[in-house]
């Protein structure tokens, strides 16, 4: 055993020595073409070595190219303007300056077409050192134009380079999710952030209309992954950060300017979401539309249409559209009288069961946190979640009844609903009807909170305590429902098998300290069989 570790350990050490020799060869390579133009065919062994099957090799390649063909930019020795064929390069009537920048611009061509495959490399290391790499050579051309500019019309960024590399990320096969979280450090840069967007728009909408609007689950995800690390800034005086600076006419340049880039911003995503999308798209999107979408566009009225077509999807996905319309209402007058029609439709007994139940409950919270509601209103909801709280599990109900008693306090109108003059000796028919869709028209006010007094003989104690609140004068301060939005049946059962412990409760019966404990016996001891 003793010399096959031998050579694996000598094998090792060859492959490391190796290694080294070829990185130390690649920069040997790239000086001695730097030097001197007699040696611009070493840079076919450097591209040689980015097509590799080892990892390290690649690497060190794109290293290499990186030294290489940003130097060559900056000494401006890369051919300017539109490149003739090599062929056409080679035969016309070209001087032997052209004809080495021709050559080296060839090269530089080639190189990035191997970079922009790399993106798309089964290794995370090849990706990832071939994305900085390109976004180095963005950054290069951004200073050295590769194309000759009129100044009076057009401003240097290289867009195709960016669109590229943005096509690469938006892959249809592959989940890209890692390369996008380490593309994110680019974003920070204000024109790298509006070209990017500009891109994906573009990108969506061919792929889409390709695929006649179809899903596309892996690029759809790749899509949203990349939009939403997408943020603008809320000022103008924040745009500071760019990767090419426009010399004097900086400050005319759109990229400049916070309006454009809201502008890009809001068609971005309004053209990613005209199309089709799954469920769980949905959620994601609903999720962060508040915070992270509708802030930074310029027009988020426009919003509205996907919003609606989200409410009629339903469940989760209805409650989650209903807090994008409660933001447009509130922060940009949008007129919706249907939202609070559309709430009260979304209290069914699944809402109790649901993964975005404590979201539900917080945003309801917060929807029906206006005193200038109308009274009818609010005793609707009050009094459909006393319906509901019948059928509740324990943890919905230790949300549903503090939930009722803050509507109360915002409303002493609604104390009529505990209030109710009735006689002992007759019982009474509900006027509440609970199929009715219009809260105005439920009768909720004619009813009373009488479910509540039912749950007061709730089997478990902790509820039936809750519901006997109803039995004295409310105080003026609210309940905190936050603390109680999250729990689970499996922490209330905790708690309670917690205070079981600590505590010593008189027993009626001798305990059994082991399942039928003696056999049969335990029977005859316990129970009369008579």
């Amino acid at each position: 055993m003793a010399p096959a570790k031998k050579r694996n350990v000598s094998s090792a050490k060859t492959t490391e020595q190796s290694v080294k020799t070829a990185k130390i060869d690649l920069n040997t390579k790239v000086e001695s073409i730097l030097e001197s133009r007699k040696n611009a065919n070493d840079v076919f062994d450097i591209l040689e070595f980015l097509q590799s099957a080892k990892e390290k090799d690649v690497v060190n390649a794109v290293n290499a190219c990186s030294k290489l063909f940003c130097t060559l930019l900056e000494k401006k020795e890369l051919f300017l303007g539109k490149l003739p064929g090599e062929e056409e390069a080679l035969s016309g009537g070209y001087s032997a300056e052209e004809k080495y920048r021709m050559f080296m611009r060839h090269r530089y061509n080639s190189c990035v077409e191997m970079l922009l495959e790399h993106l798309s490399h089964e290794l995370h290391g090849v990706k990832e050192s071939a994305l900085c790499c390109l976004m180095k050579f963005a950054a290069g051309e951004g200073q050295h134009p590769l194309e000759d500019l009129d100044w009076s019309e057009h401003y240097s960024f290289p867009r195709e380079l960016i669109q590229a590399v943005v096509k690469r990320l938006l892959s249809k096969t592959t989940d890209n999710s890692l390369m996008i979280s380490r593309f994110q450090e680019f974003l920070e840069m204000e024109d790298v952030r509006y070209y990017v967007m500009s891109s994906i728009r573009e990108d969506v909408g061919k792929v889409m209309d390709k695929n006649k609007g179809a899903l596309v689950p892996i690029y759809q995800n790749n899509v949203f992954t990349l939009m939403s690390n997408i943020s603008v800034p809320s000022q103008e005086s924040e745009l500071t950060n760019f990767m090419v600076k426009q010399e004097a006419k900086h400050d005319d340049w759109k990229v400049a300017k916070l309006n454009e880039h809201k502008r890009v911003f809001e068609r971005m995503w309004l053209g990613f979401l005209k199309y089709k999308l799954p469920s769980n798209m949905y959620k994601k999107i609903l999720v962060i539309l508040h915070d992270s979408i509708l802030p930074h566009m310029s027009k988020p009225t426009l919003m509205i249409d996907f919003l609606t077509a989200a409410y009629e999807v339903g469940g989760a996905i209805s409650l989650l559209a209903l807090n994008g319309l409660f933001v447009l209402i509130h922060q940009h007058n949008l007129d919706y009288p249907d939202f609070y029609k559309k709430l009260y439709n979304l209290l069914e007994p699944s809402v109790f069961h649901v993964k975005y139940r404590a979201r539900f409950f917080h945003l309801a919270n917060l929807f029906l946190s206006s005193s200038h509601l109308p009274v009818y209103l609010v005793a609707a909801f009050a009094k459909r979640l006393a319906r509901l709280a019948l059928t509740a599990p324990p943890t919905a109900l230790f949300i549903v009844l503090p939930f009722i008693y803050n509507l109360i306090r915002r409303h002493p109108s609604c104390r009529v609903l505990i209030h109710k003059p009735s006689t002992e000796d007759e019982p009474l028919e509900d006027p509440y009807l609970m199929d009715e869709e219009d809260p105005a028209q439920c009768r909720a006010l004619e009813s009373s909170l009488w479910e509540i007094k039912t749950l007061q003989k709730h089997y478990h104690p902790d509820v039936a305590k809750a519901a006997m609140s109803i039995n004295t004068p409310l105080s003026e301060k609210e309940d905190d429902i936050s603390e109680v939005l999250e729990i689970t049946t499996y922490e209330l059962m905790e708690r309670d098998l917690k205070q079981s412990q600590t505590k010593s409760v008189p027993l009626e019966f001798e305990t059994a300290t082991q399942l039928l404990k003696g056999g049969a016996n335990v029977l005859g001891q316990h129970f009369c069989l008579d």
